[in-house]
């Protein structure tokens, strides 16, 4: 099976509810939209207004912005929210979502601290990014024993709607997912940000340098993804010794370009364990 293809598992009947109606939320429910779940089987907690709104005029929709009994209907809940506020949401959830799988989105926050906040070892953690945002995400995910085959099926086509997923057979790797792809679109930003500025430097408008950055960044995944091949080997077919590209992996060389870039990788790999000790406390 081709890794992120959609699996049977989750009924287009069900109930499934969003503690959170932000970003991710929104990219996880236009996808199950896609996928031709209707709108009226999702609830969703959101107590800001302007991302209800949204979610109103983009899918029809209406939030609440407190938990009820209505979250008691939902086969699946999706925790969709920051690290800081997780525990509080929980503790009034609980009460009504039991009997529910729940899925967690939220950065650095352990299974063993949502499950002590939940009640319930139903609960499976979720390492998405953003690029699921426009369904070209990529997904880790770590279940906890309870969690039955059906239950990762359910949890694996839902996440599909985004993109692709794979999953983990340790926790402690969702740290150091958080740190390559969680985080990773922003680095390829800073990059793409830095190529932009030297083009317009050396006398490109900053529409066309911006334009040629953009498609080479995803002319290079594309060309990573189908080759087969590392991306060393790739790099190296087109360093000829002596030219332009050689010149500028040299110069990076010198100034310990990937020493550092893998330096601040650990940095995001660091802090995401911090996250889990700061809020998933008793």
């Amino acid at each position: 099976m081709v890794c992120g293809e959609p699996t049977t598992g989750t009924s287009m009947s069900e109930r499934i509810a969003f503690i959170g109606g932000g970003n991710m939320a929104s990219a996880i429910i236009g996808g199950l939209i896609g996928q031709g779940f209707l709108p009226r089987h999702i609830d969703v907690v959101e107590p800001f207004a302007e991302a209800q709104e949204k979610l109103k005029s983009r899918y029809g929709i209406v939030a609440q912005a407190q938990p009820g009994a209505f979250l008691a209907q939902a086969a699946l809940v999706i925790w969709a929210i920051k690290p800081q506020t997780f525990k509080e949401a929980a503790l009034q959830v609980r009460l009504h979502t039991q009997n529910a799988l729940h899925l967690s989105v939220a950065a650095g926050i352990r299974s063993d601290s949502i499950a002590r906040w939940l009640g319930t070892q139903r609960v499976v953690r979720a390492m998405p990014n953003t690029p699921a945002l426009i369904g070209k995400g990529i997904t880790a995910l770590f279940a906890r024993p309870a969690v039955t085959a059906d239950d990762k099926n359910r949890v694996s086509q839902v996440i599909s709607s985004t993109g692709e997923f794979l999953w983990l057979d340790a926790e402690v790797q969702l740290d150091a997912v958080t740190a390559l792809s969680g985080s990773g679109p922003a680095y390829m930003f800073y990059f793409m940000e830095a190529m932009t500025d030297a083009g317009v430097d050396m006398g490109l408008t900053r529409a066309q340098a911006c334009q040629l950055t953009v498609a080479t960044f995803i002319g290079a995944g594309e060309l990573a993804r189908s080759a087969g091949e590392p991306p060393e080997i790739l790099r190296q077919r087109v360093t000829s010794k002596g030219g332009t590209t050689h010149a500028a992996i040299s110069s990076m060389e010198n100034d310990n370009v990937k020493t550092q870039f893998v330096r601040a990788m650990h940095a995001a790999n660091r802090r995401a364990k911090e996250l889990g000790d700061e809020f998933g406390g008793a």
